[in-house]
């Protein structure tokens, strides 16, 4: 084990990256995809579970966590890999998003944001400072910078003084950050689908300093085509040795395009949401376990998949219990989605490594495009 924080980069194939990011709770390697535990849990999973999947880091959520059950709280037992039961790195976003998205009546200052909390309606303060003040104390490895994030379309003015508003916090970010070895702090870069505001964006956040460098403000709204278009300049913008991490993305599609543009990172509620609504990702594309063609299909979902759902289950019984609203319904789809990611990510690095990107993306649009298995 480490007692720093480093990335080492071992092999580049076009644009893709393969590597390992190195922390003191352990590595990862990249490509690498973090499930997100927003509340301190990976919903329907075990943390354990969770790793067995072949899950290197988890994503936990600052705005979820300080309103309940509060940092200060989590602290006084121990921290957030304590509490959760996960030894390995955790990532916390800044909060900036989900104020943003989730709370109403939020008010925007140079200072920080004031809002009304989803759950109770009190008031809070996010500052950079209250937001690397959170994530020191929920203890989290990779810390990410308080940001603010624009909802697209917006126009030109808007998304430039928004992404210099959060250069400016970046910097602050950085200073209440100070000096902590073995933990990172990554800024993260705005500027909407502009490429001169990105490139201002990258050029100020190089300018400060950060151990890995984060592309925000994309996958809100604004489709994939802008997204990827975004992505072919905005990824080259930022340095090549030290990760890069697309935040919210994504779909299968999307994640093989982003490391394909040479993105080492991304995180997304994803497998964990649609596992729940029995929407369930493949190899052949997405299956819907509620649809009755299932109903009487004593087949695995994947026989290609080593999670339990796969391995041990029918597509009727995965059916059975979702049409009956069983818990264990959310626990298998979950698990085999998460199971599904984890090995798309592993497919990646090994194709990168071996200099077959190429040809695993053309092999993994074309099994997509054949779509599922024929019903009995």
């Amino acid at each position: 084990m480490t007692e720093k924080f480093n990335f080492d980069l071992t092999s580049t194939d076009g644009m893709a990256r393969t590597g390992v990011i190195h922390t003191p709770k352990g590595d990862i390697r990249t490509p690498a995809f973090m499930p997100v535990g927003t509340a301190a849990t990976v919903k329907a999973m075990m943390p354990e579970s969770v790793a067995a999947t072949g899950a290197d880091i988890l994503l936990g959520n600052t705005y979820h966590l300080m309103l309940r059950p509060t940092a200060e709280r989590i602290d006084r037992l121990g921290g957030l890999h304590k509490f959760m039961n996960w030894s390995k790195p955790i990532l916390t976003d800044s909060g900036g998003f989900q104020v943003m998205s989730l709370a109403g009546l939020r008010k925007l200052t140079e200072k920080g944001v004031t809002f009304k909390s989803h759950i109770d309606g009190s008031r809070h303060e996010l500052t950079p400072e209250r937001s690397m003040e959170i994530q020191k104390l929920l203890g989290s490895d990779i810390v990410m910078c308080f940001d603010e994030c624009p909802a697209l379309p917006a126009d030109r003015d808007r998304i430039a003084k928004s992404m210099r508003l959060s250069m400016r916090w970046a910097q602050r970010s950085k200073d209440a950050f100070g000096d902590r070895p073995g933990y990172a702090l990554f800024g993260i870069q705005q500027g909407g689908l502009e490429q001169d505001f990105r490139q201002e964006s990258a050029e100020a956040l190089r300018e400060i300093g950060f151990d890995g460098y984060a592309i925000g403000g994309l996958a809100v709204g604004e489709g994939q085509e802008a997204m990827f278009n975004t992505l072919d300049f905005a990824t080259d913008m930022l340095p090549t040795d030290k990760p890069r991490y697309l935040m919210g993305v994504g779909k299968p599609d999307d994640i093989v395009g982003a490391v394909a543009r040479g993105v080492d990172m991304m995180d997304c509620v994803l497998p964990s949401r649609s596992g729940r609504t029995g929407q369930v990702f493949t190899r052949n594309g997405v299956v819907n376990i509620k649809n009755a063609r299932h109903q009487d299909d004593p087949r695995p979902l994947d026989e290609n998949c080593s999670c339990p759902a796969c391995q041990n289950y029918s597509r009727a019984y995965l059916h059975h219990v979702f049409r009956s609203n069983e818990m264990i319904s959310g626990m298998l789809l979950t698990w085999h989605n998460l199971q599904y990611y984890q090995d798309l990510m592993q497919g990646m690095r090994d194709a990168i490594a071996a200099g077959q990107f190429k040809a695993f993306e053309a092999d993994f649009h074309a099994k997509r495009a054949q779509g599922d298995i024929e019903p009995l």
